[in-house]
């Protein structure tokens, strides 16, 4: 009977044990590496953005792990970007838990967050900042060579980012050796890696087409499509490539070509909302067919691109409206520190000046009380001060002292630019006219000031004492600018309709972009074209 009680209970306690550690195992077995669930969420990415969104906000609610969420914060907002969403894109890449508190994270995540600061500026056309942003991380040399595969996976993307801001400023050169270094800290280990290769290959293949190197750019197009289309479902991947392809054969004047690859790659994003790729499509759909004269096709085209534009240009602007106040907030952070630094300053040396006022006080009272003379020291103590003050009025001020009295009236009027902030934004102004950006139809001073980074008051100012004319009349003069080398350089443009023109421009018309075209050329687009074709002729 004892022998039978001690097996039962052996028994009991066999399966209470089995009970106890059963959902430990079966838990360790349910729950994949984050790795491996953020590789899916990446590659969900280039399929379906919808899809990559419900997949990664899934993952967001029930993972706990703060560093996780701002990298599933990035990629959903990433997939917004790629809808055309970017008021979406930025409110969830800003989201913050209480305890995301960049001093409490990791390295890792550190350098993570001021990428996806980065990629944000670039979406919105923030090209400049994003540039500066990367600059500075990468001036690390230890991150430089850190063998953290997250670490370096973030390193390749921000090289990415860096090709594409030269690229957009036509350095070519540099774009194309920032490509190879975003190669240099890529491996084949996962999808994440195959597909940023992808993109690489691409981009370079756009750089060296511009670089009119388009049989070597056409060989690497025809590499990568072969290997997406090797791989399965990359539908974004593959749009993009046929979308450069399409490029390759506008270049060589083969219209029909290009309008073919078009189709192909459009077929693929047809049914997906990549509405950021698809104006891009519907552009180059309308510039083919009119290259063509297949007006029916043209305007068709052109249609859908205009109302994706407005479309895309409203919700972008929101976005950067969003970015320019945080920018404005910095910038009148940064004034109120100055001025209260100054009156810091201010008060400082007031204090020292009555403390040294009391010392001498203090000094020649104590003085006085062992002498019998106390009043006639004090007497001339005031007479000396008295003289001291007159005789600054009538003495002839030196060089030196007109220049730091000029400084110190600078400093009493911040408002008042100094010679060399005006020159800093001259500066920056000029590496902004390489981005064409002006092109935007919905460009206003505050888009400037958030692309370029400078004070809006300090904008204007330099803009009219150094460009000798107001905001837009600066901009229009760029875009004329920006036409009529189009025009001259390149012969596809001389069959687009002057409609055509205006709008690619930014003009809100035809009207208004044939008087500012007459008023900075002297004469209306259709005769310069005419004269252009003469000339060749």
């Amino acid at each position: 009977m004892i022998l039978m009680l001690k097996k039962i209970l052996k028994s009991n306690i066999a399966i209470l044990f089995f009970i106890l550690w059963c959902p430990v195992f079966l838990n360790g077995q349910a729950a994949p590496d984050f790795s491996i669930l953020t590789d899916k969420a990446f590659q969900k990415l280039y399929q379906n953005p919808e899809e990559c969104i419900s997949y990664s906000q899934s993952l967001l609610i029930s993972d706990k792990n703060i560093e996780h969420k701002v990298i599933l914060r990035n990629i959903i907002s990433q997939a917004y970007a790629l809808q055309g969403n970017y008021v979406q894109s930025v409110s969830i890449s800003n989201q913050k838990d209480d305890d995301d508190i960049k001093g409490n994270l990791s390295h890792f995540i550190q350098l993570f967050d001021d990428y996806n600061l980065a990629d944000q500026y670039q979406n919105l056309g923030l090209y400049g900042q994003s540039k500066e942003i990367i600059a500075g991380i990468l001036k690390d040399p230890k991150l430089l060579q850190s063998n953290n595969p997250k670490e370096r996976m973030v390193l390749a993307k921000l090289f990415q980012l860096q090709a594409i801001n030269a690229g957009i400023t036509r350095n070519y050169n540099s774009a194309l050796l920032n490509i190879d270094k975003s190669n240099s800290y890529l491996n084949n280990n996962n999808e994440e890696n195959r597909i940023i290769k992808w993109e690489n290959i691409i981009f370079r293949s756009t750089f060296l087409m511009r670089q009119n190197k388009l049989e070597e750019s056409k060989k690497l197009l025809d590499n990568v499509i072969q290997d997406v289309e090797k791989h399965g479902n990359n539908a974004f991947i593959s749009a993009f490539a046929y979308e450069s392809m399409s490029r390759y054969y506008f270049l060589k004047a083969d219209y029909n070509g290009a309008v073919k690859q078009l189709e192909i790659g459009f077929s693929e994003i047809e049914n997906l909302p990549y509405n950021d790729l698809k104006i891009i499509f519907y552009e180059l759909f309308a510039r083919s067919y009119l290259a063509l004269n297949n007006d029916g096709k043209y305007y068709y085209y052109n249609n859908l691109y205009t109302d994706l534009k407005a479309k895309l240009d409203s919700n972008k602007k929101e976005g950067i409206q969003y970015v320019v106040k945080l920018l404005e907030t910095y910038h009148h952070k940064n004034l109120e520190f100055q001025e209260q630094n100054k009156e810091k300053q201010l008060k400082t040396a007031g204090i020292i000046i009555l403390i040294l006022m009391a010392g001498m006080i203090a000094y020649f009272l104590s003085e006085s009380s062992r002498s019998r003379h106390l009043k006639k020291q004090l007497d001339f103590f005031e007479k000396l001060k008295i003289k001291e003050e007159s005789s600054g009025i009538v003495i002839e001020v030196p060089k030196e002292e007109e220049v730091a009295k000029e400084n110190k009236n600078q400093e009493k009027d911040p408002s008042k630019i100094s010679k060399e902030k005006e020159v800093e934004i001259l500066e920056k102004l000029k590496d902004w006219e390489k981005s064409d950006s002006y092109l935007n139809k919905n460009l206003s001073l505050a888009i400037l000031s958030a692309q370029t980074g400078i004070n809006t008051k300090y904008l204007s100012e330099v803009i009219n004492n150094n460009k000798g004319k107001n905001f837009n009349g600066y901009i229009n003069e760029l875009r004329i600018d920006h036409i009529a080398r189009l025009l001259k350089t390149d012969p596809a443009y001389l069959n687009y309709k002057v409609s055509y023109l205006a709008e690619y421009a930014g003009f809100s018309s035809h009207g208004a972009f044939t008087n500012v075209f007459k008023s900075i050329t002297g004469m209306s687009p259709n005769t310069y074209i005419q004269e252009i074709i003469k000339n060749k002729n």
